[in-house]
């Protein structure tokens, strides 16, 4: 009586064999391809690097009256300005490092040579005092020159506490309606200058971080060729069931016209 192959014996025939080795090599071609896309989220969505720590002139990198552009956040720039008497303001609860207490910071009212203005963080100071003092004394010798410091987007005033009669936030907006010379044009920015005024101490200003985000797109494009990867194995094990089924049909049909029927082994 003639007895049905397994699928292990039909599978080591020389064209399954074949077919085997087609299909790892397509599932490899594929995981390959889902590799390079998993490493593309990443390529494509790292920034370009942005090299803040160059210095640059103010007016190369930021139009007076319009917004920071996010390209050149904490850039480091000069501008050659002179300070208008009068409009230092004084910031609490300003921190200079993750160690120290909430301190104040001196912020000035500088006129770059194109006349827009521009706000200068100038230093920081632990106690109140400390910062009307210096400020006061900027009144006497303001200085006036070249400013050099890292450029950062301003703040938004809804940070102040005003019921409180506080004023922490750096926002240009606000500060425009306080000072004396109203402003032919103004940054949209401020700067953090790289040396502290006089009594001050310099505020601590960081490069900032650059995040690189994950391209979804190529991700899911990396999840399709790892499925077709699969997909490729299982079509060879699915067309090699079907011919064991089929023989097993043939037998059975075989086996029933001769009377008898043999089971199936798998």
């Amino acid at each position: 009586m003639q007895t049905q192959a397994t699928m292990w014996q039909i599978a080591r025939r020389p064209r399954w064999i074949g077919a085997l080795v087609l299909a790892l090599a397509i599932a490899g071609g594929f995981a390959a391809l889902g590799q390079w896309q998993l490493s593309r989220s990443f390529e494509s969505a790292a920034p370009s690097e942005v090299l803040t720590e160059d210095v640059v002139a103010l007016d190369t990198v930021s139009t007076p009256q319009q917004p920071v552009p996010s390209s050149v956040i904490g850039q480091r720039v000069t501008v050659d300005a002179s300070f208008v008497p009068g409009d230092y303001v004084v910031l609490s609860d300003r921190l200079n490092d993750l160690d120290s207490a909430p301190g104040y910071w001196v912020v000035g009212h500088a006129v770059a040579a194109d006349g827009a203005s521009i706000a200068v963080a100038l230093g920081w100071a632990q106690t109140e005092q400390e910062a009307i003092d210096a400020a006061a004394a900027l009144e006497r010798n303001a200085p006036d020159g070249t400013i050099s410091g890292r450029y950062l987007p301003s703040e938004s005033p809804q940070e102040s506490d005003f019921e409180a009669g506080k004023r922490s936030a750096l926002a240009v907006s606000e500060l425009v309606n306080l000072w004396a010379q109203a402003p032919a044009g103004v940054y949209g920015g401020y700067l953090v200058a790289d040396a502290a005024a006089s009594g001050l101490q310099q505020i601590d200003s960081p490069r900032p971080l650059s995040e690189v985000p994950l391209n979804l797109l190529n991700v899911f494009y990396a999840i399709e060729w790892i499925v077709f990867a699969g997909f490729a194995v299982f079509l060879w094990y699915r067309l090699v069931r079907d011919t064991w089924e089929e023989e097993g049909e043939a037998l059975r049909d075989a086996e029933l016209a001769a009377g008898s029927a043999p089971a199936p082994v798998e």
